[in-house]
């Protein structure tokens, strides 16, 4: 319940602080008085829209501060304390600043918070009608809203809405999964021929350096047999002296001396080495050539080897040397692809499971609208013929959707359809209501919603515009029970309908040579007759307004 307001610099409002009570409040005051304000700031401190326009001219900032008693509202004390922001008096403070520049802070209990959290409590505590919601009438949306609000499946109608979404986002990500695999077919078949060329090439690792090699051994095969025996003959075997020769001979000519000087003997120790490293040369050369033969086959093989993994470089625009990471790079594509395909069944099977709870939800979504629709149209029908409509009948119709849609909203469209006159078939708002039955219908409805409301704190602003005479009475009536339970504020230009309040605040302009204001005061008793006497008579009160206000609050009270 709201209990306290305070607007400090807002539009024609300087300073204002109201102490506010339970039952019915009555809001009045002139046309242009600013009756409306107090209403654009609290909504204010709901997350409504802000802009700097709602500054009081001349000043750098606006400052509205609402607080709400919540000690019977568990929805809001929750909210709070799993956000740390409850408080220990079961009060909350909401507060918003507005800068001259635009700038726009809000405020939870004295912790900054964002705009959409001051909606979402905001929610909670109060719930503003006003006559604007007559046109929203005329839309399917609204519809359905004011149904689901009055059946009380509001969080139901959002679990279908989130599963709906679900729904939709996995579609959505199974078609670009498919439309990818068809993209992709001709690329598969393309991996797996390459794949299977280089599975079938089974190039191991070095084996490229090693043909290399044999390449060039093979090749010039007459040439190293050729050199090797050479050297073989230049060592050991030459008629004109070998290498071998000339050391023994060396060795024999130093040997008379080598006792004799110690350098000649190291010397020739020196030759007796060489000697041995020439014959071993000799022996690993003669043992080479006896193990050597020419391979043309085993050349042709290596050749053949060589060219192919050459073309098939190639062919793939790699170097040789690259085509085991080519093949493992390959791999690793095909294997990706073959996760896509595990993707999209694995979508398909989540798309059916998401299809199945929706279809759940939604089934229970329009087993609670269709019981809930009989019972609207029946509170509907009974508010408006209260109000003027005596031969007024609102139907509530539920039009099935197409079961595979899976449609945000439910498995059926609403729509309201009135017959204003017996005898006539329901039709369209649209086609039907004139302005002052949609006026009718429209207040109808949201006494009826309201009765069903969680909510503590109802605001009608005007909307009992288009309403006159006994029918005001009974719209004042409605207030005023409505009030009993809860708390119910109404900006009202009716006096049937102020006569009815549990409290009155009046609403007035104060002007100087230098600027205006808006004032609220509390109005007594005899107050309230001048008012009243005012708004039946206009500025001059004669004693008979006056005594028609008197009589209007004895039966209203």
């Amino acid at each position: 319940m709201l209990v306290h307001l305070a607007v400090n610099n807002y539009a024609i409002v300087d300073h204002l602080e109201l102490e506010i009570g339970g039952g019915m409040t009555a809001i009045t005051g002139e046309t242009g008085a600013g009756k409306s304000i107090m209403l654009d700031a609290l909504s204010l401190t709901l997350g409504d829209r802000a802009d700097s326009g709602a500054v009081r001219p001349g000043t750098d900032k606006a400052d509205i501060l609402a607080t709400f008693d919540i000690s019977k509202i568990p929805e809001a004390t929750a909210w709070l304390a799993e956000r740390d922001l409850a408080s220990e008096d079961q009060q909350v403070i909401l507060r918003r600043v507005i800068t001259a520049e635009g700038r726009s802070r809000g405020y939870i209990n004295g912790s900054p918070c964002p705009q959409q959290d001051l909606k979402a409590l905001g929610g909670m505590l109060i719930d503003i009608h006003n006559q604007h919601e007559h046109q929203s009438l005329l839309k399917p949306d609204t519809h359905r809203r004011l149904l689901d609000d009055y059946a009380g499946s509001r969080e139901l109608s959002r679990q279908v809405q989130l599963a709906a979404q679900r729904c939709k986002q996995t579609e959505q990500a199974l078609h670009r999964a498919s439309q990818q695999g068809e993209e992709q077919s001709s690329r598969l078949q393309l991996l797996t021929y390459q794949l299977e060329e280089l599975d079938n090439l089974s190039l191991q690792e070095g084996e490229i350096q090693e043909l290399e090699n044999d390449q060039r051994q093979l090749a010039n095969a007459e040439q190293i047999m050729q050199s090797c025996q050479q050297v073989i003959n230049l060592c050991s075997e030459n008629d004109s002296g070998s290498v071998l020769q000339a050391l023994t001979a060396s060795q024999q000519r130093l040997a008379a001396f080598k006792n004799n000087h110690h350098s000649l003997e190291e010397a020739n120790g020196m030759l007796a080495s060489a000697q041995i490293q020439i014959e071993e040369a000799v022996g690993e050369l003669t043992r080479y050539l006896d193990h050597f033969e020419a391979d043309p086959e085993r050349q042709l093989q290596v050749e053949e080897r060589l060219g192919f993994i050459h073309d098939l470089a190639r062919k793939h625009r790699v170097n040789p040397d690259e085509l085991t990471a080519l093949q493992q790079k390959l791999i690793d594509e095909l294997e990706g692809m073959q996760q896509q395909d595990l993707d999209a069944e694995r979508l398909t099977e989540e798309l059916e499971a998401f299809r199945e709870h929706y279809r759940q939800l939604a089934a229970e979504l329009s087993a609670v609208r269709h019981t809930a629709a009989v019972s609207l149209g029946e509170e509907v029908t009974r508010q408006i013929q209260q109000l003027g409509m005596p031969g007024g009948q609102v139907k509530v119709q539920l039009q099935p959707n197409d079961p595979q849609a899976f449609m945000p909203h439910g498995q059926e469209s609403v729509e309201l359809l009135i017959s204003a006159n017996p005898g006539q078939p329901p039709k369209p708002l649209a086609k039907v209501a004139s302005g002052g039955e949609l006026s009718r219908i429209s207040l109808g409805i949201q006494v009826t919603t309201a009765q069903t409301s969680r909510v503590p704190t109802l605001v009608f602003d005007e909307v009992d515009v288009g309403i006159g005479g006994p029918t005001a009475e009974i719209v004042g009536s409605m207030l005023r029970k409505l009030g009993s339970s809860g708390q119910v504020l109404t900006v009202t230009h009716l006096p049937q309908v102020a006569a009815h309040g549990h409290q009155h605040l009046f609403v007035r302009k104060e002007q100087t040579d230098e600027s205006t204001s808006t004032r609220i005061d509390h109005l007594s008793q005899e107050g309230r007759v001048q008012e009243i006497a005012r708004m039946l008579g206009g500025v001059d009160m004669t004693e008979e307004s006056l005594a028609h206000a008197r009589k209007l609050m004895s039966v209203a009270q």
